[in-house]
């Protein structure tokens, strides 16, 4: 069980790009029970000069910016002289592909730092002596990491206990269990002349069950089948 609050601290160049991402839905709601705690760190006010730079050219030449060493260390060491952080977190193009699983171990943790990237990056030297991990939403680039950390704090919050209102439809929800979720349907049963299954107007659970799974196990196969490696033979 995680220890409640989690804490995420979100340093960006950017914080406005995050003011109501985490107001509103299951983020804005799980802050309001107190389940997780959202602080963003504007990173100009740790520049030390009077027009607030965070960013230089980058050495050897070539196109673009590269956010500087100092501000995010002065903001990241101020952070961790206040409390103890699990992880420290880069979102960046070029980490590790964030999954299911990911979220998971995650949700586990009490302080999170997460670093959203900018411009072209962050200088090296803070991924070799402050980062813990770094992780990707996939193999495309996007203008920066406020995106990106917005989705891992909400894929991490719906996991927490009490977050979501039904915890059966986490559990239910696509990857949790390495397949993609079946089919759903709602009123009305016909629409169109588009019949919603019988199976699923049956009442038979065992059968509805059953039928979900063979769903989910043919989507995954034609969709995702990189899912199903190493799964072994499948239903």
């Amino acid at each position: 069980m995680p220890n409640l609050p989690l804490r995420f601290d979100i340093v960006s160049a950017v914080p406005q790009l995050l003011d109501s991402a985490f107001n509103h839905s299951i983020v804005g709601r799980a802050r309001q029970k107190g389940l997780v705690t959202v602080v963003v760190h504007n990173l100009h006010d740790y520049a030390t000069d009077k027009f607030k730079h965070i960013d230089d050219t980058p050495y050897g030449g070539g196109a673009g910016m590269v956010l500087q060493c100092d501000p995010i260390f002065r903001c990241i060491e101020q952070l961790m002289l206040e409390r103890n952080y699990d992880e420290v977190i880069y979102l960046c193009p070029d980490g590790e592909v964030l999954n299911q699983n990911v979220c998971t171990a995650l949700s586990l943790q009490s302080n999170i730092i997460l670093l959203a990237g900018h411009y072209k990056g962050v200088d090296q030297r803070v991924r070799d002596v402050l980062i813990t991990r770094e992780i990707s939403l996939g193999d495309f680039v996007v203008s920066g990491g406020e995106l990106p950390a917005a989705l891992l704090v909400d894929a991490v919050t719906r996991l927490l206990p009490g977050a979501v209102g039904d915890a059966e439809s986490v559990l239910a929800d696509s990857f949790m269990d390495g397949l993609l979720d079946a089919p759903l349907y709602t009123k009305p049963a016909s629409y169109r002349g588009l019949d919603v299954p019988d199976v699923l107007r049956s009442g038979d659970h065992a059968r509805i069950a059953e039928w979900r799974k063979q769903q989910s196990v043919q989507k995954t196969q034609s969709r995702r089948p990189d899912l199903l490696k190493g799964e072994g033979d499948t239903p």
